[in-house]
C-alpha cells in the first residue's frame, strides 16, 4: 500500500510543482505580498513609549512665566517641544502649536492672560484621524492643567508666580491614584511581523485549495482517476498518495516562505521555532485535507477555482492574516477562535509575536490536528473515480 502511495505521491508532487500557476503563487506572490503588506501595515503599531513626540510652539518668544508652564506640561504629555518662529522653521514636523499674540497693551502673553484677555491656542496636526484627536487630547491636557493651577492660586489668593507654581506642584495631593501591573501586554503585530505570518498562512491555504484541488478534477474529467480503478491499486493508497503530494507541495511552500522572509526581511521567527514549525505542519496537513475534499465535492475546475479562492479570502480575512485580530471588535476575535486560520495565526503569535513558550500553541495544534483528521476521513469517504 505505502509502496503505492509514495509513487503516487511524488507523481503528483513533481506535475504540481511543474506548473506554471503554482510556481507563480508558491514562490512568487507570497514575497512580493510579504513586501507589499509588511510596507503598508508598518506605520499601523503604537509608537515607541520611551520616545516623545515633536511639536513645534510658535509664537512663544518672550511669553512670559506661564508659556513655559504649558511647555512642561507638554513634555509631560511625551512631547519633544520645539519653539518656533514660523512653520518654515520646522517644516519637518507634523504638530504645530500656536500661541495667540499679547492683548492690546501688553508686555507678553503671561501678562496679558494674567489681565484677564482670553487666550485661544491653536493646534495644527497631519497625523490620521484617530492621531489628530490622541495629540488634541494630550496638548489639552496640558493647557487645562496649567488652567486649573492659575484658577487654584487664584482662588487661594496667591500671587501667581512661577514660585508659586513650582510650591503648587511639590504640594501633597489629596487624592492619589495607585497603579499596579495587570500581566504583560501584548502589542499586536505590525510590519513584516504581521504580514509574513499571514501571508503565509493565506498562500498555503490558496494554493492547496486551488492548484492542489484542480490537479484532481483533471485526472478525473481526463478519465485518469478511472486508469487508475483498473489497477492494482488499492483505493486507501491513491487517496493516501494524493493527500501526501498535497501536504508535501504544502511544505514546500512553508519552508520557502519562512527562509525568503528570514533573510530578505530579517523575520525573527522566536524562541519555540521548532513549535512554529510543527503548527505550519499541522497547517499543511489540514490544507492538503480540505484540498482533496474539495476535490471531491466540486464538479468542474472552474468550481474548485472559485470555491477554493473564496474560502480562503473569507477565512484570511476573517482569521487575521490580513490585519491583526487583536485590533478588531470583540465579536470578530470570538469568531476567529473558530475558525482554523484563526487557530493558527493565534499560535504564531503567541509563539513568534508575544514570546510564549511552546506550551501556549497545544490547544491550536489539537483543533488543527482534529480538523485534519475530520476533513481527511471526508475525503476519503466522499472519494471518487468519475
Amino acid at each position: 500500500m505505502w509502496r503505492d502511495a509514495w509513487f503516487i505521491a511524488g507523481r503528483d508532487l513533481a506535475i504540481l510543482l511543474r506548473t506554471r500557476e503554482t510556481i507563480l503563487w508558491t514562490f512568487v506572490m507570497p514575497v512580493v505580498f510579504f513586501y507589499f503588506m509588511g510596507t503598508v501595515t508598518a506605520g499601523f503599531g503604537a509608537s515607541d513609549p520611551k520616545r516623545p513626540d515633536p511639536i513645534a510652539l510658535h509664537g512663544a518668544e518672550g511669553g512670559g512665566f506661564l508659556v513655559a508652564e504649558v511647555v512642561r506640561r507638554l513634555e509631560e504629555q511625551r512631547f519633544a517641544v520645539t519653539r518656533a518662529g514660523s512653520r518654515e522653521d520646522s517644516s519637518g514636523l507634523s504638530r504645530h502649536l500656536r500661541l495667540p499674540p499679547p492683548a492690546s497693551g501688553q508686555s507678553n502673553l503671561t501678562a496679558s492672560i494674567l489681565a484677564g484677555h482670553p487666550a485661544v491656542l491653536r493646534l495644527e496636526s497631519d497625523g490620521e484621524a484617530l492621531e489628530r484627536r490622541y495629540d488634541e487630547l494630550r496638548v489639552s491636557r496640558a493647557v487645562y492643567t496649567v488652567l486649573a493651577d492659575l484658577v487654584t492660586l487664584s482662588l487661594l489668593e496667591n500671587e501667581v508666580s512661577p514660585e508659586a507654581f513650582a510650591e503648587l506642584d511639590a504640594a501633597p495631593r489629596r487624592v492619589t491614584l495607585n497603579v499596579s501591573s495587570a500581566g504583560r501586554r501584548h502589542a499586536p503585530p505590525t510590519g513584516y511581523s504581521q504580514a509574513i505570518p499571514g501571508t503565509l498562512v493565506m498562500f498555503t491555504m490558496l494554493v492547496l485549495l486551488t492548484s492542489g484541488a484542480v490537479l484532481l478534477v483533471i485526472e478525473r474529467e481526463q478519465g485518469l482517476l478511472r486508469r487508475l480503478a483498473s489497477t492494482p491499486i488499492r483505493p486507501a493508497s491513491i487517496v493516501a498518495g494524493k493527500w501526501m503530494a498535497r501536504m508535501a507541495l504544502g511544505l514546500v511552500q512553508i519552508a520557502f516562505a519562512m527562509l525568503a522572509g528570514t533573510l530578505l526581511f530579517r523575520m525573527d521567527w522566536g524562541s519555540a521555532l521548532w513549535m512554529v514549525g510543527v503548527t505550519l505542519t499541522a497547517w499543511a496537513g489540514f490544507n492538503a485535507s480540505f484540498g482533496l475534499l474539495l476535490a471531491n465535492l466540486c464538479r468542474s475546475q472552474a468550481q474548485v477555482v472559485g470555491v477554493g479562492v473564496l474560502v480562503t479570502m473569507a477565512l484570511a480575512s476573517l482569521g487575521g492574516c490580513w490585519w491583526p485580530i487583536e485590533i478588531t471588535p470583540e465579536w470578530m476575535q470570538t469568531l476567529a477562535a473558530g475558525l482554523p486560520t484563526g487557530w493558527t495565526m493565534d499560535a504564531l503569535h503567541r509563539l513568534v509575536n508575544f514570546g510564549l513558550g511552546p506550551s501556549a500553541a497545544t490547544l491550536h495544534l489539537a483543533a488543527l490536528l482534529a480538523g485534519t483528521l475530520l476533513c481527511a476521513a471526508a475525503a476519503a469517504r466522499t472519494f471518487r473515480y468519475q
